[in-house]
């Protein structure tokens, strides 16, 4: 099975120098492409290709760059920015990217930045990621070197200049326009859409923000072209994806996969199944904001759509595992109590909504809820629900505890009815 994503990456997970990474075909694409290809011809490649974005939206790529403005009464200056914060509880395959391969990365990132004729990139890296800082930065050392990266490139008339911006460590700036505000200096407070940063995004102009999987992915494709980057997949989404378990199953981690492989597959083979003595109980299936499947769903293909019709998202496609040792109340007190901390408070419903359902959980894991507060609990979940606050983080805060409160609402009763939590 081929895994172009991790085919650099060793077990010490030691960055791949840049000869390293042209031994392997690293920076080929980036001359095919600089040489061959015009802008247009990048953009129809990789939307052919069904890449759909690995931050969690799922939405196409191609289409996305589509949206940018081109031509000659394009904005000349545009920006193209990888968004490197990766926060959520559970998630961690991005960073083993930009510290196993972090040319990669930077490929894709030129690739993407050409198709867009966009000038200057930023990589929006979270603080801790210190390993990721250090290799990145001198990736872009190397690059740089061999002009693969400033004026000029390789002869070709196209210039970029790519910039490491740290980032101070919020969730908010996960989402696109927070992360712009971000960068701009500013509080990261989601914008309002439209207009789209597309069109109006980085200090006012046209922008795309990116996740680090989803560019890491386009090198390949424009070496080894869509139809082959398609046949990777086991279902209509292009492509492999990296997928993580973490919980306590045998061998927690991550793997590259053909985008579409089961959940029994990734739990029971990959990861090693059960730790001895316990039994599944659930599973988040896209990291900590997306709704619980159970040991029924272990056979759908996670992919987009799929993981969508079984009521849950894919997601980062990294999953959170739940046992039958574990308690559900507890583990919901846990991560609202996380979401609560995170909301930047620019819109009421979410400010004092989620803070709300962080109490009510809080209460019920001691022992202390009344049977009334679930019903308060579901209430809050379709008041936070998309399209009432103002951007995505709180309808993905209570995806976790709606799907909770519909499939162990015995445990929740259970709290409440013994007044102390079952599982100590």
């Amino acid at each position: 099975m081929e895994k172009p994503l991790t085919q650099n990456i060793g077990a010490d997970l030691k960055p791949a120098s840049l000869a390293d990474y042209e031994e392997s075909g690293g920076y080929k694409a980036m001359k095919k492409a600089l040489k061959e290809m015009t802008p247009e011809d990048v953009q129809k490649q990789v939307k052919d290709s069904n890449l759909r974005g690995r931050g969690g939206a799922g939405f196409s790529t191609g289409m996305k760059w589509g949206f940018v403005p081109m031509g000659e009464n394009a904005p000349k200056q545009k920006y193209l920015v990888a968004n490197a914060d990766e926060m959520e509880p559970g998630t961690f395959k991005d960073r083993y990217i930009m510290e196993g391969d972090p040319h990669e990365l930077l490929e894709g990132m030129i690739l993407a930045a050409y198709a867009i004729e966009a000038p200057t990139a930023y990589i929006f890296l979270r603080w801790a990621y210190k390993k990721s800082e250090e290799a990145l930065r001198n990736a872009i050392k190397e690059a740089h070197n061999k002009n693969y990266l400033g004026k000029n490139i390789l002869g070709s008339g196209f210039d970029l200049e790519l910039y490491v911006h740290v980032s101070a460590g919020r969730y908010m700036c996960g989402e696109e326009t927070g992360l712009l505000n971000s960068l701009e200096g500013k509080r990261a407070n989601p914008r309002a859409k439209p207009p789209f940063p597309q069109a109006c995004g980085l200090w006012g102009k046209p922008t795309i923000v990116q996740n680090v999987e989803t560019l890491a992915n386009v090198p390949h494709i424009i070496a080894h072209g869509a139809e082959w980057y398609k046949n990777l997949s086991k279902t209509d989404d292009g492509g492999t994806k990296l997928y993580g378990v973490s919980g306590r199953v045998k061998n927690p981690g991550m793997w590259e996969l053909p985008m579409g492989t089961s959940a029994r597959e990734i739990i029971y083979e990959h990861a090693g199944g059960m730790h001895d003595g316990l039994d599944l109980k659930g599973f988040l299936p896209g990291g900590a904001s997306t709704d619980f499947l159970t040991p029924d769903h272990l056979d759908i293909p996670l992919d987009f759509d799929s993981v969508t019709k079984a009521g849950s998202r894919m997601g980062t496609g990294t999953m959170i595992i739940l046992d039958d040792r574990t308690c559900p109340v507890a583990m919901m007190a846990n991560l609202e109590h996380f979401f609560a901390q995170e909301s930047c408070g620019w819109c009421t419903p979410c400010r004092e909504g989620l803070s709300w359902c962080a109490k009510i959980l809080k209460a019920i894991e001691a022992g202390q809820g009344q049977m009334e507060d679930l019903d308060i609990l579901k209430q809050h979940c379709e008041q936070l629900g998309p399209g009432n606050t103002f951007c995505a983080l709180a309808p993905g805060a209570v995806e976790p505890l709606q799907s909770a409160l519909k499939y162990f609402r015995e445990d929740f009763e259970r709290h409440i009815k013994e007044g102390k939590c079952p599982y100590k």
